[in-house]
């Protein structure tokens, strides 16, 4: 079977409709946006670190949740088994379904680093590891969506995904005195971190290739499982 864009643009267009028409999930993209905004107007001089607690705060709440949201609302109204049995492949229905929350997540990243004042020195870099780290949360939403029965569900399994990987920077500074916290290093968030305190401090891909690696690795392992979920919920 070809890969069908207007499958995925079918599936792309129910999802808009749907995440318009609720308005509580829908309102959720604004969270990150009111912190940028907050964030710029306090200060003019902002680190990079905290630029990106609000990029990775973007990822997961608009990235994770909002795609989760999306699954879930397809189970709770018994229209997500419709859609795997319909013609269209597992690929052209996870890609249609991300892409309302891909779209999403790079439009409130752009307009909240616009918010801080954030300018990357290597703005190449940057967007690649912010993409890909977007990919790999909308993974984790369309997992956690596929695992939950209901938007009401959605919203409380995501909730420690949102710590751990929007405010996940902040518990590293007890990894002295707590060791089990050093495994942080190695989530995408921390990642992102690390790539970005590279790029300002004049690294190019070379130097970041490793955070990348990791990322990337991140990606296949989610979407893996995510898979494999998905295929057992089509055949349940």
């Amino acid at each position: 079977m070809t890969f069908s864009m207007k499958r995925v643009n079918a599936i792309f267009q129910k999802d808009f409709k749907d995440i318009s028409r609720n308005s509580a999930v829908s309102v959720t993209v604004f969270m990150p946006l009111i912190i940028a905004f907050v964030m710029g107007k306090m200060n003019s001089n902002i680190a990079v670190e905290a630029h990106y607690t609000v990029i990775n705060i973007t990822l997961v709440v608009v990235g994770s949740f909002i795609q989760c949201c999306l699954i879930a609302e397809e189970k709770e109204k018994n229209t997500l088994r419709g859609l795997m049995l319909s013609p269209a492949s597992t690929l052209e229905i996870l890609s249609g379904k991300s892409l309302l929350s891909l779209i999403a997540m790079m439009i409130v990243v752009i307009i909240g680093a616009m918010m801080t004042g954030y300018k990357p020195e290597n703005l190449l870099i940057t967007a690649s590891s912010i993409l890909l780290s977007g990919l790999f949360y909308i993974g984790l939403g369309t997992l956690l969506g596929l695992l939950a029965n209901s938007v009401m569900e959605a919203s409380v399994i995501i909730m420690p995904f949102m710590l751990v990987f929007g405010f996940g920077s902040m518990a590293t500074i007890f990894a002295d005195k707590y060791p089990i916290l050093k495994a942080l290093d190695y989530t995408p968030n921390m990642q992102l971190m690390d790539i970005a305190a590279k790029v300002e401090s004049g690294i190019g891909l070379g130097g970041v290739w490793w955070n990348l690696g990791i990322i990337v690795l991140w990606i296949i392992a989610i979407f893996a499982l995510t898979v494999v979920v998905f295929r057992k919920k089509k055949m349940d």
